[in-house]
């Protein structure tokens, strides 16, 4: 009997986008002949979707006609079952639609893979892939990340993290502690967006005001924090949990320009119709999706970029126990990437960020270690199944109800 796995994937994010294409990545390569894929889309409204259209890559060029072709939804668990209803409720025909085993969250971003998600689906009881609340809000938080990674000795540049509101409140405070504690060129970001939305390099104090109220736009929180000057950056994938984990390969990203942009990681410089959908090859029963072994519309494949990355085997194995203990010491579970900054001029490795749900799932990494990544997504519904069958031994509520014994509440 096959395994209903909801994919929940969209949101109300800028990474919207790349949620559906890591979406298609992912189920093209699923056992078909273990899974059936229960697709969950998020809408930017937030309202929740379903429909066998939402697997076809191509239907997403006109969202108004897709969303037609879909069923308008919610996810609710009555008893022991996890069912996907239509809403409103029709008042001829079915309301339950289908059933969800294990939830697949492939969600990036705000409102999504920062625990808004991951909350859902605890509220839901139901097996989930990927970091729990806690794991999602530190990784999405860029400053509170930093200073977990700091407080646990692993190696981050020096930065410094406000709230927007104090930077209105009082501009000249934190323009002037950012002065005298970091130094030019400066990296001004979002605290807790991805896909290097809302970044700037700066080189003087006139390009930090405009950076950071440009960041601003993005977040609530910023991060200021010093530029390695001969930079060279790494990205490490990781699968497994806090007491098992392994690393993939390393891969170098090659800068069009002074820092990795979102279109260096999703866009390039390709001219495919369509741009980077480019093509779609045919999913079992006639739907398109990406190109399976493609890039099917994420910058994953070898282009633009060295993989393995061009740096030594010392410097390797370092940052794949880096990656590791960083996936350990954030409770990490399923499938991460964490990004790197090697200064040249010093040979200091840093940890610059976790991406704990990355795009497209890092496939290429995985497969570029010699493993098939159909295996690599079995291991982490394992994993998630596995740690659903171990939170049921935790005591987390009561069954008696206190209020009952003790006769209500006295008011004076």
């Amino acid at each position: 009997m096959k395994i209903k796995l909801g994919v929940f994937f969209g949101g109300k994010s800028v990474e919207h986008e790349i949620s559906i294409i890591s979406m298609i990545e992912a189920t093209l390569r699923l056992d078909e002949e273990k899974y059936e894929i229960v697709p969950i889309y998020i809408a930017k409204t937030g309202e929740m979707y379903t429909g066998e259209d939402l697997l076809d890559l191509e239907m997403y060029r006109d969202m108004d006609v897709l969303l037609k072709r879909c069923y308008k939804v919610a996810v609710i668990r009555d008893g022991k079952k996890i069912n996907v209803v239509r809403v409103p409720a029709p008042l001829i025909g079915k309301s339950i639609l289908n059933t969800i085993d294990v939830a697949f969250p492939i969600v990036h971003g705000t409102n999504c893979e920062d625990g808004s998600v991951a909350g859902f689906l605890n509220l839901l009881d139901i097996p989930y892939v990927g970091p729990d609340i806690l794991a999602s809000s530190v990784g999405m938080d860029k400053i509170v990340m930093k200073k977990v990674l700091k407080e646990s000795g692993l190696p981050v540049v020096d930065y410094i993290g406000f709230y927007s509101k104090e930077y209105i409140k009082d501009e000249d405070k934190i323009l002037n502690e950012i002065n005298e504690k970091l130094k030019y060129p400066l990296i001004v970001k979002p605290g807790n967006l991805g896909s290097s939305v809302g970044i700037k390099k700066v080189k003087d104090k006139v390009e930090l005001e405009e950076a950071i109220l440009f960041a601003m736009e993005f977040a609530d929180r910023i991060i200021v924090e010093n530029c390695v000057s001969k930079l060279k950056e790494i990205n490490c994938a990781v699968i497994g949990n806090i007491t098992e984990s392994t690393a993939t390969e390393c891969e170098e990203p090659i800068l069009a320009g002074e820092i990795l942009s979102y279109t260096d990681k999703y866009v390039g410089d390709r001219k495919t119709k369509g741009g980077k959908l480019g093509k779609v090859g045919p999913r079992k029963g006639g739907k398109l999706g990406a190109r399976k072994g493609g890039t099917g519309g994420v910058n994953n494949s070898t282009e633009g970029k060295k993989l393995p990355a061009d740096i030594p085997n010392d410097v390797r194995d370092e940052i794949q126990n880096l990656a590791k203990e960083t996936f350990k010491v954030l409770g990490c579970s399923g499938i991460s990437r964490i990004d790197f900054l090697i200064d040249e001029e010093i040979n200091k490795i840093y940890v610059n960020e976790i991406n704990t749900i990355p795009g497209a799932l890092s496939w290429y990494l995985f497969e570029a270690s010699g493993r098939k990544f159909e295996d690599v997504l079995e291991e982490a519904i394992n994993i998630a199944i596995k740690r659903h069958s171990d939170r049921e031994k935790i005591t987390f509520s009561y069954d008696q109800n206190i209020l009952a014994l003790t006769g209500g509440v006295k008011r004076n």
